[in-house]
């Protein structure tokens, strides 16, 4: 088995309001010193080890992310 890490974030230009929702609590809760804050997703999947990039690859740009809006990544990491 391996383990797959596939972070979404929203693309640059796309206004993020719960990272600026967050953003603007922070300093009220004793934060200060934050500028900016940008909220996404993060799944880590368990696939087997025949899985190839190209389908993990698929998956985030069918299932986990939308492209018109979100950017992602793809990576395996140490089980």
């Amino acid at each position: 088995m391996a383990r797959v890490v596939v972070d979404v974030m929203p693309k640059p230009e796309i206004l993020d309001p719960q990272g600026q929702a967050v953003a603007n609590a922070l300093p009220r809760l004793g934060f200060d010193g934050v500028e900016t804050v940008r909220q996404g997703k993060h799944f880590e999947l368990e696939v087997a080890d025949d899985v190839d990039d190209a389908t993990l690859a698929k998956i985030a740009e069918t299932f986990l992310a939308n492209p018109v809006i979100e950017d992602w990544v793809v990576r395996r990491v140490e089980a």
